[in-house]
């Protein structure tokens, strides 16, 4: 086999083509197909009988994606010290990709009567995507050149859209047209519920299908040495150095503070998005799959308006300013949110949600990557970042669940997150005081 050189066009090609293989799982499994699937095996009662407890159907869907991300944050320094001083990140990267595609397929065999099995599953597929991602991105400066990075890490982001869209609309068309695939009810099954099963097994094996085509073209790294001790927590040690620098970077500190506020109620209510449509909103007949998918679509393509928009007011009144003009928004579209009952309303609340969810995703990056001192170790300082987005969602999927749970309505839960953006806006304000000072 060829070994391809760094900065080689092929192994560029071939590493961004990775979003082209995964970037379905976010979209049609954790975003679009699944929400909708579990909603309608779930919804005769709403209310779930798991381990000896009685759950609200969305409640214990958002505790077992706390409870994946809780694992995440555990393994995700060990999966990076293990990346940075051993030469096993290609075996590795292929371990977590094909466990999560294999968990995926296995999606199809979800019901209320398997409830355990489907769940375990929905656990490792998530832990199947989020591990190979911590490998893959840790390849991008082991292929290419620091003149190369901004460009092929932004080819793979959009190869990755292009490719989930172009799944999801598949998707949909065989949701909504069984008939044109011979796709077929079985006993109680209706065709289209069918369909969305099928939508799994066909997620799982672009996964893994495409994959192999990057697979193929990436070198296994030397190995540096065994995998010990030091090695094994080494990530650990290196957040340990994060926090220990913050201290003596109180803008930085302070800006991670106000970050890690409101990603606790933006990373939630992008991930309950779709469930809070299935159960909240009145759908007239035959709408409700639909329209769901037709929801999702609308936050992909205005979420790139979104970035496009957020950067653009950055560069005139500054990333603080606008950090908080977006968080005040995303303050009035959870209040919005908590009126929002018929369709076209939601619709609405779609539109707005890509809006706002592209700015303030893009632009909360490239501000945290403004705030850095002067250092070669980038690397440490974004896992910190990951690491705090991730215990960020645990804590939200938590706080959101348990409210859900409580109140039995998703309403409550979402009206109650706007607290997090008003307080994280109020940091923002703060520090851009101290900033000003």
């Amino acid at each position: 086999m060829k070994i391809y050189q760094k900065g080689d066009k092929k192994l560029l090609n071939a590493w961004a083509f990775y979003d082209w293989a995964n970037s379905v799982y976010p979209l049609v499994i954790s975003t679009a197909i699944f929400p909708i699937y579990y909603g309608f095996i779930t919804n005769e009662s709403k209310y779930i009988e798991f381990l000896g407890f009685n759950f609200k159907n969305t409640a214990l869907i958002t505790f077992v994606t706390a409870i994946a991300f809780m694992f995440l944050v555990f393994i995700t320094p060990l999966l990076s010290g293990v990346a940075d001083y051993t030469g096993l990140k290609k075996t590795f990267m292929k371990f977590f990709c094909f466990m999560g595609s294999v968990a995926t397929i296995s999606l199809y065999w979800f019901d209320i009567d398997n409830l355990t099995f489907g769940l375990f599953f929905y656990f490792l597929a998530m832990i199947g995507f989020w591990g190979s991602l911590v490998f893959y991105n840790s390849y991008l400066p082991d292929i290419a050149f620091e003149n190369q990075q901004d460009s092929i890490s932004a080819k793979g982001y959009s190869m990755g859209y292009f490719g989930s869209v172009l799944l999801l609309i598949l998707n949909l068309i065989m949701v909504n047209f069984p008939d044109l695939f011979g796709i077929l009810g079985v006993g109680t099954v209706q065709a289209p519920i069918m369909a969305m099963k099928i939508s799994f097994v066909t997620v799982g094996i672009w996964w893994f299908v495409f994959s192999l085509y990057t697979f193929y073209y990436l070198p296994e790294p030397k190995k540096k040495s065994k995998i010990n001790t030091a090695i094994l927590f080494n990530g650990f040690k290196e957040l340990k150095e994060v926090w220990i620098i913050l201290k003596s970077h109180p803008f930085l500190k302070s800006y991670l503070l106000a970050f890690f506020v409101y990603s606790i109620a933006l990373q939630t209510v992008i991930l309950v998005a779709t469930y809070f449509g299935e159960q909240e909103i009145n759908w007239a007949e035959g709408e409700k799959t639909t329209g769901l998918i037709v929801s999702i679509l609308i936050i992909q393509l205005i979420a790139i308006l979104g970035a496009l928009a957020s950067a653009k007011i950055s560069e005139k009144f500054g990333n603080i300013y606008t950090l908080v003009i977006l968080n005040i928004l995303w303050a009035l579209l959870c209040f919005y949110g908590y009126f929002v009952e018929s369709s076209n309303e939601f619709y609405v609340a779609a539109g707005l949600v890509g809006l706002v969810m592209g700015g303030i995703q893009a632009l909360s990056r490239s501000t945290f990557s403004k705030f850095l001192p002067q250092t070669d170790n980038t690397t440490s300082f974004f896992s910190f970042y990951d690491v705090a987005q991730k215990v960020s969602i645990v804590l939200g999927m938590i706080l959101f669940g348990t409210i859900d749970q409580i109140t039995g309505s998703m309403r409550n839960a979402i009206l109650f997150f706007t607290v997090f953006f008003a307080i994280g806006a109020f940091l923002l304000i703060r520090l851009d005081k101290k900033m000003k000072s």
